[in-house]
């Protein structure tokens, strides 16, 4: 039974979204095929419709998460948007949250072109920020460089909370001490003016 371009693309879709879910909570090599189509809801062997190889889901799912990510925050000043990424809803919600946070460290043994797509949110997410930091202040001189500065802090802060204990302390003071500096940045470049 041939299925309509519709339906093709509603599969498609099911299995990027559902892919994007379990990588960010399982990591690449935590999923199977198998697995994932199941959980998508769709035949093992529908996988090759779409897709030559699991790598070339991993580059697409990557760049969806990515996007999400990007989409979540859209609109939100980005004193808000700190708040936000550096609450312990987004550590404990790893399925649903960043990629960055989730992935860059399993993207790290990936293929060059999961690395390229990596590249290309990761400057997408700076350059989100710099527009949020500009939006705040006249100047957006330095702005790229301070706006690298706080999402490798608030991505690195998501990692270490996550890789400690979940009624550990510590796992909420690398957020709280982060959220303040990331705050405290952002606020402190206005005073500079």
């Amino acid at each position: 039974m041939r299925i309509t371009k519709e339906q093709k693309q509603e599969n498609y879709d099911r299995i990027i979204a559902t892919a994007s879910e379990l990588f960010r909570e399982r990591g690449f090599d935590g999923v199977g095929v198998a697995e994932l189509m199941e959980r998508a809801g769709l035949t093992h062997g529908g996988f090759y419709n779409h897709f030559r190889a699991k790598e070339e889901l991993i580059a697409e799912s990557t760049e969806n998460g990515l996007n999400e990510t990007l989409q979540r925050y859209a609109g939100y000043d980005v004193l808000d948007v700190m708040e936000l990424y550096l609450a312990r809803d987004h550590r404990d919600g790893r399925g649903q949250g960043c990629t960055a946070a989730a992935l860059s460290c399993d993207a790290a043994r990936q293929p060059e072109t999961t690395k390229a797509v990596f590249a290309a949110g990761i400057d997408k997410l700076v350059r989100a920020v710099e527009g949020g930091i500009a939006q705040r202040h006249a100047s957006s001189a330095g702005g790229r460089a301070q706006a690298i500065a706080i999402l490798a802090q608030a991505v690195g802060a998501i990692v270490l909370s996550r890789a400690c204990p979940d009624d550990s302390p510590l796992a909420d003071e690398l957020l709280d001490a982060c959220r303040a500096d990331c705050r405290d940045a952002i606020e402190n470049r206005m005073r500079q003016r």
